[in-house]
């Protein structure tokens, strides 16, 4: 007796039956882009200050952002936003944002770009979804 297993590729994600779990989609684009996005779609705006050589930072990125539970929040309630602090734009918004005190950062805003939260470290997924939770309803 043989059995046929098919798997769909799709988008880039695969698929076996049912939805592949997604973590958190950043947003790939400026900073006054996502604003201007989060105005647009009436969502609060979520953003990771983090620095590539930050081990905490890779905590977040490898246990949390990647949960399904977190992904659905987020990508629900939040254009979220990853911006290396030391490259690019980064160095203007550290400044901009005086928050910003060490890595990651992780800033939440309302949808008018009003800065709501600021949490400093890592967190474990159950913690960051209900900090989360406090600023996006």
């Amino acid at each position: 007796m043989s059995v046929l297993f098919t798997i769909t590729v799709f988008n880039g994600f695969m698929t076996c039956g049912q939805s592949a779990n997604m973590g958190i989609r950043f947003f790939q684009g400026s900073w006054e882009e996502a604003m201007a996005k989060a105005k647009a779609e009436k969502k609060c705006i979520f953003l990771d200050a983090y620095a590539s050589w930050c081990s905490p930072c890779k905590t977040m990125d490898g246990e949390v952002y990647t949960n399904s539970k977190i992904g659905n929040y987020f990508n629900e309630k939040f254009i979220a936003v990853k911006i290396d602090m030391e490259k690019g734009e980064g160095p203007e918004l550290a400044k901009r944002f005086p928050s910003i005190d060490g890595y990651p950062s992780l800033l939440f805003f309302g949808s008018d770009g009003h800065l709501a939260k600021t949490i400093l470290g890592s967190r474990p997924v159950n913690e960051f979804l209900q900090e989360a939770k406090l600023v996006a309803k």
